[in-house]
């Protein structure tokens, strides 16, 4: 059974409403379990008609399940704060204020977003006590997408660091004690031991993405939704993710037979397309579609979650595997 499970896809496809059917499902099958929004519209507190924030709370009228809500703004400024803390027990006064101004300039640019978020993204990871299921309801499909390949990105670009920083510190004993016996200056370098931990941080991040972890993609049936789908798929897939299904969501309902006027026809030319949409998706995508929801005249909340829940063929168990049973 996995541990960790993803729901994304492009902004405003509706995965709040798929992750937090999803959520609700698994506790309602004995699974404690959490459900985190990394999206910055943070959707989750209207689904529930509570508010959240960045420690999990309880979800009221729900029982086994919590919920909290990740604010990316704020993700941001407390990591630029911890690097200036760490950089200003290491560094002399006048280096500080320079690194300083690189870190706030570091801190606009769009990577600091995904970086800062990873970081919190893999506190909940790795301390995942006391829940049996942890669901995201991750970002945007690009800003996911970045976010996820991080982990091996980073580790190569500190193993170079590690690599540099160690040859600087041989080379300085060496200029600075001539042929005197070395400081081993390395085994208590505290900029040594900070990358060490970065890179023991990506590594487990990277091994829960790939071995306790499924990844879901919301999408609507429309072309550009399937084009950004089938792009995160090949994405996904490549860095050895486990995609596991896809969720159609906000299908037309079909009218009925004595619905003959112009919103009628309209209805059904829209529902025609949007069934051979379906099929395409159904016949030209590897992961299968584990759910195709139609759209509801209201917002997806109560007894309305309840029912997107029942619609999602996702094994909750082991939030894997597709059932035999009809959507």
């Amino acid at each position: 059974m996995v541990r960790f499970v993803f729901f994304g896809g492009k902004g405003g496809v509706g995965k709040t409403t798929v992750s937090s059917a999803h959520a609700l499902e698994c506790s309602q099958a004995g699974l404690e379990t959490l459900l985190v929004s990394t999206d910055p519209a943070h959707s989750t507190s209207d689904v529930f008609g509570q508010s959240f924030d960045d420690e999990p709370r309880p979800v009221e009228g729900y029982d086994g399940l919590s919920a909290m809500e990740i604010d990316p703004e704020q993700e941001v400024e407390d990591h630029l704060m911890d690097l200036k803390r760490q950089l200003g027990n290491q560094l002399s006064a006048a280096m500080v204020n320079e690194i300083d101004l690189q870190l706030e300039m570091a801190h606009q640019t769009p990577g600091a977003y995904e970086a800062a978020l990873f970081d919190r993204f893999v506190d909940v990871m790795r301390d995942p006590e006391p829940y049996d299921r942890i669901v995201f309801d991750t970002s945007p499909t690009g800003g996911t997408l970045r976010l996820l390949s991080l982990p091996d990105l980073l580790e190569r670009w500190i193993d170079r660091l590690m690599y540099k920083r160690e040859k600087s510190i041989d080379l300085f004993e060496k200029a600075a004690i001539g042929n005197r016996e070395p400081r081993r200056m390395a085994e208590g370098d505290p900029i040594l031991e900070r990358l060490r931990e970065r890179r023991e941080r990506f590594e487990f991040a990277g091994r829960a993405l790939r071995e306790d972890a499924a990844f879901y993609l919301v999408m609507n049936p429309d072309t550009l939704s399937i084009r950004e789908t089938r792009r995160s798929v090949g994405t996904l897939t490549a860095a050895d993710l486990d995609v596991r299904g896809l969720v159609v969501n906000r299908l037309t309902p079909e009218p009925d037979p004595d619905e003959n006027g112009r919103g009628g026809r309209f209805l059904r030319d829209r529902v025609a397309t949007e069934r051979d949409r379906l099929a395409e998706i159904e016949e030209t995508f590897d992961p299968p579609v584990v759910a195709a929801i139609e759209t509801r005249v209201e917002e997806v909340r109560g007894d309305l979650l309840a029912e997107v829940a029942d619609e999602l063929r996702i094994d909750v168990a082991r939030a894997g595997s597709t059932t035999d049973s009809p959507p």
